[in-house]
């Protein structure tokens, strides 16, 4: 081989060492500190917030303007799958949030008009110490009065009556959340 091909050689395999040294810090910094949480715009639509929950409209993404109409399709499914009573958890009907399964199995947080996040994170509202919950897991706001329950973007998902969460979707009253290994409901 020539001196040319050989220092080609070298040098793409010194570019490939170093993207694999970064992929590795890029993957440790974000198992130390966690994924970045994005802040999200608020809605510009003309469409006035509840007058029970002024700050509401400001917690859900202006992007997807269809996600709430999107989202009402794995309500039905999870009504109909025995979890929930099938009526949409508001600031007029839930007061709590109840956890049923985990380590703090029990635990009763009341439900105030802020949004609520849910992780490891010593900054979460409600702080989730396991192998399964990631830094800044998921969040429940409030958005035209209704609870909504949004992953951000987790490692193992969470889920609303069995089935992952992918996009801000109303939660019924009585449905089963499970951020990792533990799961809670919005109670009255």
């Amino acid at each position: 081989m020539s001196e040319l091909t050989l220092l080609v050689l070298q040098l793409g395999f010194l570019l490939l060492l170093w993207v694999f040294v970064f992929a590795i810090v890029y993957a440790l910094r974000s198992d130390l500190f966690g994924q970045r949480v994005r802040k999200l715009r608020p809605e510009t639509a003309s469409a006035a917030p509840a007058p029970a929950a002024p700050a509401a409209a400001s917690a859900f993404p202006s992007a997807p303007v269809a996600a709430p109409a999107a989202a009402t399709a794995p309500v039905s499914h999870a009504a109909a799958s025995g979890g929930g009573t099938g009526e949409l958890a508001s600031s007029e009907n839930a007061t709590r949030l109840v956890i049923t399964s985990g380590t703090k199995n029990g635990a009763e947080f009341p439900l105030g008009h802020d949004e609520i996040t849910i992780g490891r994170s010593s900054d979460s509202a409600i702080i989730i110490r396991d192998d399964y919950t990631s830094t800044h897991h998921a969040r429940l706001m409030q958005w035209n009065g209704r609870w909504m329950l949004q992953d951000l973007d987790s490692t193992n998902g969470t889920f609303l009556n069995g089935s992952r969460v992918t996009v801000p979707t109303p939660i019924p009253l009585g449905a089963t959340v499970k951020v990792g290994a533990t799961t809670f409901e919005l109670r009255r």
